[in-house]
């Protein structure tokens, strides 16, 4: 009969210590971010596309992938981002204004004076990006930056 009891409050034991070190363990998981769907490069990611999953603290790397669901919302992906999978931090940009080849108004100022020109991006660019631009009349590359609008300005005519 001790043997019995033993034998119970033994297992009531062992029960009580993994109860004691799963709780521990939930404490310190941390919560990510993953998109809930396959995003693609160049997408603009919507915050129906993210849900949350949960990590151990120890899983290699945890440290570079994005930890809040409102710096991914409004943004624009890198590279394709697959469903489950953690965000690293560096595969995300504010979104392009001015896509790569796209006819993009250019506005050079100089000394007061101001032209307005089209040309074609060379290259794609969010606000404050400088970008190459070529001139569709004359072929002539430029350099300029983009702006909110859309438009790139030549501050010094070069």
């Amino acid at each position: 009969m001790l043997n019995r009891v033993g034998l119970m409050v033994r297992g009531l034991a062992a029960v009580l210590l993994v109860l004691v070190s799963a709780r521990g363990a939930l404490a310190e998981e941390k919560r990510l971010p993953v998109p809930a769907v396959s995003i693609r490069a160049g997408e603009l990611i919507r915050d129906d596309m993210i849900t949350e999953r949960v990590f151990a603290p120890n899983v290699l790397g945890v440290a570079m992938f994005i930890e809040g669901r409102q710096v991914l919302v409004g943004r624009m992906a890198r590279r394709n981002l697959l469903p489950g999978q953690p965000i690293p931090t560096n595969s995300v940009e504010e979104p392009w204004t001015v896509a790569r080849g796209a006819m993009v108004k250019v506005v050079v100022e100089d000394s007061g004076l101001s032209i307005v020109t089209y040309g074609s991006a060379m290259q794609q660019g969010a606000p404050g990006a400088l970008i190459p631009v070529r001139n569709t009349d004359t072929g002539v590359i430029i350099r300029g930056i983009v702006q909110p609008d859309g438009t790139v300005k030549v501050m010094d005519g070069s």
